[in-house]
């Protein structure tokens, strides 16, 4: 239950009825209160209080459309993703951050497509042990550097609770990625402070759980939240797994969260993102994350499925038109 309290109740009234009804508050515009999903009757403490309130059949309650009817609307920077907006916002980017020499010919490249934020990953969760792990610091720090002489957002990933301050300091977007999206430790560190956080959907993941993982940052504070689909895990082996936009629809249609998709990731061979990249503008999402890289074949990490420069300025090119017949524009 969300209970959103009276314009004459303070701050500091509304936080000791939250620590009575043992309840998450939330103080922005109003004093919200929000119990479990099982509560379906307004505590007895709260008689006089409450405003309006709002009952759910399960725990995605600040993420639902039942409760904010329109999408969120969050800033990367100069770059409204969400809202009203009707904007595309093209993400792209190595897999990993190598050397300051690939990096940097990834920022020109977006720069000179008047793109605006710029991925690559620092923390790499790989399967494997002896696989690439990523600069961690350093490659923070290859990307803070180039937000200062580029003027670009940086995107990058968490992998773990041990460096998510790190994160937060040296980024403008803080990634939640699949395997990181039940890390509470991650989640409750994002939730304190209002950089835009972007959750990646475990691959073997419900919606509803997704959501839920959304959940935990919203009801900390952080209004900034959005979600992206990054292909779940099938019985198909010909890809590395199934991007599923029948999920992509269910969220448009149930929750007010601004989504982001990823192709590169979801079939894993450069030769099919572009294809999905098309569907995926076409749904009218709000983002997309394109993996690419100044030669694939040397890439130390998730090498098929980055495209070269040229295949993303031609993709760039063709998702503008794609983009303008669904009322969007690539940004």
């Amino acid at each position: 239950m969300i209970i959103q309290l009276k314009n004459n109740v303070s701050r500091e009234k509304a936080a000791a009825l939250a620590s009575e009804s043992n309840a998450f508050h939330i103080s922005n515009e109003y004093q919200v209160l929000i119990t479990g999903s099982g509560i379906k009757e307004l505590p007895n403490c709260l008689e006089g209080f409450a405003e309006k309130t709002w009952v759910f059949a399960n725990d995605m309650q600040l993420a639902s459309k039942a409760y904010q009817a329109d999408k969120r609307s969050v800033k990367f920077g100069n770059v409204t993703i969400g809202g009203t907006t009707n904007q595309t916002v093209l993400i792209g980017g190595p897999c990993s951050v190598e050397s300051e020499e690939q990096i940097r010919s990834s920022a020109e490249l977006l720069v000179n497509l008047g793109l605006s934020t710029l991925r690559g990953g620092c923390y790499k969760p790989r399967t494997s042990p002896y696989s690439f792990q990523g600069l961690g610091l350093e490659g923070l720090k290859l990307l803070a550097k180039m937000r200062e002489e580029f003027g670009l957002n940086v995107i990058t990933e968490a992998r773990d609770a041990t460096h998510i301050d790190e994160i937060i300091e040296y980024t403008d977007i803080i990634q939640v990625g699949a395997k990181a999206m039940y890390d509470q430790g991650i989640l409750r560190a994002c939730s304190k402070t209002n950089k835009p956080v972007l959750i990646k959907r475990g691959f073997g993941t419900t919606l509803q759980e997704f959501v839920q993982a959304a959940e935990f940052v919203l009801s900390g504070g952080n209004e900034n939240v959005v979600l992206c689909e990054r292909g779940i895990r099938t019985f198909e082996t010909g890809t590395r797994f199934t991007l599923d936009l029948c999920g992509v629809a269910w969220l448009q249609e149930y929750t007010n969260l601004p989504i982001i998709l990823d192709p590169s990731h979801a079939i894993g061979y450069a030769y099919g993102v572009p294809s999905l990249a098309k569907a995926c503008v076409a749904m009218g999402i709000d983002g997309l994350l394109i993996e690419t890289h100044p030669n694939p074949k040397v890439a130390l990490s998730d090498a098929s499925q980055q495209l070269n420069y040229l295949q993303f300025e031609q993709l760039y090119r063709d998702l503008q038109k794609v983009a303008e017949s669904v009322g969007y524009k690539m940004v």
